[in-house]
């Protein structure tokens, strides 16, 4: 199955190059928060979150372009999105660094969410 998509999808070779500096910059920012302390509550917190997220990451590409269902792969990536937005409060508890790092995925993340519900709408 083939999926219409919108006028603003960007080229196919675009997104691995965003994905490369986008999990570069997840790592240093987990990394950050990761070294004030896995006892600290927040750190933890963060991280837990983080993880989540990650989780809910993978999981979206599994859906939409796995299965290709793009409504079930929207409601993820929503929820991606708000735990993405959750953990970049718990890291900005526990460092500034480690949560504005998180701003260009949260940004992407916001962009899929949209093209995600344009494929969905034409399909």
């Amino acid at each position: 199955m083939t999926l219409n998509k919108p006028s603003f999808n960007p080229p196919n070779w675009v997104f691995a190059p965003v994905w490369s500096v986008l999990y570069v910059m997840m790592g240093v920012s987990v990394g950050w928060v990761w070294a004030k302390g896995f006892h600290h509550k927040w750190v933890k917190t963060g991280l837990y979150h983080f993880g989540f997220q990650l989780l809910l990451n993978g999981l979206w590409s599994i859906v939409f372009f796995g299965l290709k269902q793009p409504f079930y792969a929207l409601l993820i990536i929503i929820a991606l999105l708000i735990v993405l937005l959750l953990t970049f409060k718990w890291f900005k508890v526990v460092s500034k660094i480690g949560a504005y790092l998180l701003i260009p995925y949260i940004l992407w993340v916001c962009f899929a969410t949209a093209l995600n519900f344009k494929i969905w709408q034409l399909n």
